[in-house]
């Protein structure tokens, strides 16, 4: 489902190049009316506190349903500390979708180092996925993808299984049945090019001189978000070169197209008066200057992107902390002529091979990302809320380990702020030049654990994250999950953006995250940043009550951050918008007496809301509930009881449901400690609200 507020297409074009805010005088002037004395003052009297509250146990009714929840408690939390590593930090496994297995597979192939035991394990993980209809998709009991579905059948072939295995007639009677390769978004087709399996001539233009753009062009490198960009780059050197692999005639996949002709035209219904036919017209003409006077543009271009590249690996190897950025600048790399044994390549590969992780069947799962700061910092705060003290053996140490993760190294983000100091955490183990703001907004909250054992260094870093972080509330408002301000309309209208997943816009999740950190150490509602980011929250709630969830399925988990964050602040929860959205909540709860919210909400209306009963979305309605004010309520008693009834001997929750969000409608995830850490902290806060 497309969610755009502005009327027409003018209008939304005009606002793109001109309504942003993108002058530096005004960027520099709202961050200093942010980060001012009542700020400074508001985080230095947190800092000064010593009797530091925390929502743990206190004393209740000893009545069978306080009794059930503390077994809960207790239960869930012995299975939380087992799962912690080197006693410092947490990490779960991420699932995604087998098209990252398959792209792995390719990538051997392309750099030339095939290794047939890995591609075996790889295809297993692979197959053991396959849908009974022969496709694959994007998420747990979702439909099949013809994307993902022609990259692992296109995989599969080159792990060596037979186009006539039943498997592989399955996949292909489903890929022919769904439009074929034509049927397939841009990514797909470009990573059939590199293997002649499509025709470059077929794709929009990808000019590798885009990164000579300045900052304020409209289609600079820096007006697209951080995950699009570090994977856009390097992509455009494998596309400036036609780069191609020649593959064995049995390998190719000709038998995966509807028409022969799709080998060489760019799918999608573009309308003939719209702004994507723009671009891809501007594009075919660019392709003929490609060999004129714009040849010189390319070798600036292809000079400029190469120092880029290699400017932006982390000490560790990793290129944004996420695999296709890494894949595509160790492939780009290598057709620039960087031999395979550099150390700078070497260690590339090797932070793409941490990403694999056994899958217990004789197979690999080649992750997409890992989670270690997300998950410590979460773990830390379930720890807490369920009664563990700040000095317990596993929170402090775990603690200090986030401290040591701070990053103090100014990344893209400065381009536009440069005058805003670093202090921010990534998601990752490495990502020095992405912090995520999300991730930053948690980490604080979670550090509050142990702040009366501060050291003065320690005190000032955290001071630094909380800057840091209202130094990047965006102009509406509202919080970004990585930069300031990359929201161009325009951008959503480049032919290669076709999942429409290259802005990175304020968003209600986020939002609601760092409004409940700024109030965890005083920030009220009175407060300018607080009062810009209630008001953006209000403009972006929808008219049934709930907010959208970017970064997770889908209004359960927006309209929690929100209510969490709102109540955190001080605001008035009896408000008419906030009542709204506790009855729409309170009327979504299942018959079981959880909550759950199919992926299809993202694509369907008619799933807003709906879908199968999960342990992190049921946690994630009962805290939004307490925050509301409403742990008395029937609907919290019921959620609560879903929760404990459903827990697992081990302390554990079943959930194989996909409730995170990389990019809606294309790509999801599965965090396997949401239902882990999420019901501790719904449980834990509910016993103490009681």
């Amino acid at each position: 489902m497309e969610r755009t507020r502005s009327g027409g297409l003018f209008g939304r074009l005009l606002g793109g190049f001109l309504g942003n805010g993108n002058g530096h005088s005004a960027s520099a002037q709202a961050a200093s009316a942010l980060v001012d004395l009542e700020s400074s003052d508001i985080i230095d009297r947190f800092l000064a506190q010593t009797d530091l509250s925390w929502g743990g146990v206190g004393t209740l009714t000893a009545d069978d349903h306080v009794r059930q929840v503390d077994e809960s408690l207790a239960r869930g939390l012995d299975c939380l500390r087992s799962l912690q590593v080197e006693e410092e930090y947490w990490i779960a496994p991420l699932d995604s979708n087998m098209a990252i297995n398959a792209e792995y597979i390719l990538f051997q192939r392309f750099m030339g180092l095939v290794d047939g035991e890995l591609d075996r394990q790889l295809a297993n993980h692979i197959l053991a996925n396959q849908h009974e209809d022969g496709s694959w998709g994007i998420y747990y009991g979702g439909p099949g993808t013809v994307s993902v579905s022609v990259l692992c059948y296109f995989a599969l072939k080159m792990a060596g299984l037979s186009a006539d295995d039943p498997r592989m007639a399955r996949a292909r009677h489903f890929i022919l049945q769904n439009g074929g390769i034509g049927a397939a978004p841009f990514e797909c087709k470009y990573l059939l090019a590199l293997f002649g399996q499509f025709h470059w001539k077929g794709l929009p233009h990808l000019p590798v001189y885009l990164v000579l753009a300045p900052k304020w062009f409209p289609v600079s490198i820096y007006q697209i978000s951080y995950w699009t960009r570090t994977s856009l780059i390097p992509m455009a050197v494998l596309y400036d070169k036609r780069t191609m692999v020649e593959l064995p005639k049995e390998l190719w996949v000709d038998e995966l197209y509807v028409d022969p002709n799709d080998r060489h035209r760019f799918g999608g219904n573009v309308r003939t008066f719209s702004v994507e036919n723009v671009f891809l017209q501007a594009g075919k003409a660019m392709r003929l200057l490609d060999f004129l006077t714009f040849r010189t543009l390319n070798r600036l271009g292809l000079k400029k992107t190469k120092e880029w590249i290699l400017s932006h690996q982390d000490d560790s190897g990793d290129w944004g902390g996420i695999y296709p950025a890494m894949m595509y600048s160790l492939m780009a790399l290598k057709q620039m002529g960087m031999p395979m044994d550099d150390p700078r390549m070497l260690k590339g590969i090797e932070a793409l091979k941490r990403f694999q992780i056994p899958d217990g069947r004789g197979g690999i799962l080649q992750q997409a990302c890992v989670s270690p700061i997300w998950d410590t910092a979460w773990s830390i705060l379930a720890l807490r809320e369920s009664g563990v003290d700040s000095k317990d053996r596993q929170v402090k140490p775990a603690a200090k380990w986030l401290l040591r993760h701070q990053i103090f190294r100014k990344g893209d983000w400065a381009v536009r702020e440069p005058h805003v100091e670093p202090g921010g955490w990534c998601f990752q183990f490495y990502n020095d030049f992405y912090p995520d703001l999300d991730d930053t907004a948690v980490v604080l909250m979670s550090l509050q654990t142990m702040m009366d054992e501060f050291t003065e260094s320690e005190r000032e870093a955290y001071r630094k994250g909380t800057k840091f972080l209202l130094s990047l509330q965006n102009d509406d408002g509202g919080w970004a999950a990585f930069e300031k301000n990359v929201n161009r309309e325009i951008i959503n209208h480049l032919p290669v953006n076709d999942i429409r997943n290259m802005l990175d816009p304020s968003t209600s999740d986020v939002t609601g995250r760092v409004v409940e950190m700024l109030g965890s150490i005083g920030f009220t509602t009175s407060h300018p940043a607080v009062q810009k980011a209630i008001r953006f929250l209000i403009s972006e709630q929808e008219p049934m009550g709930g907010w959208f969830g970017r970064w997770g399925v889908n209004y359960i988990y927006g309209t929690w951050s929100v209510l969490t964050g709102l109540a955190r602040v001080g605001e008035d929860m009896q408000a008419q918008y906030v009542r709204k959205a506790v009855a729409w909540l309170k009327g979504l709860q299942n018959e079981d007496g959880g909550w759950g919210e199919s992926c299809k909400s993202y694509e369907d209306p008619e799933w807003i809301g709906r879908g199968t009963s999960t342990a992190s979305q049921t946690a994630w309605g009962l805290t939004a509930l307490v925050a509301a004010g409403e742990a008395d309520s029937p609907e919290a008693r019921r959620g609560a009881a879903y929760l404990i009834e459903r827990q697992a001997e081990d302390g554990h929750w079943d959930e194989k449901e996909f409730t995170g969000t990389g990019f809606p409608c294309a790509f999801y995830l599965r965090y396997h400690y949401y239902s882990l850490y999420f019901p501790l902290i719904a449980l834990g806060r509910y016993r103490n609200a009681l």
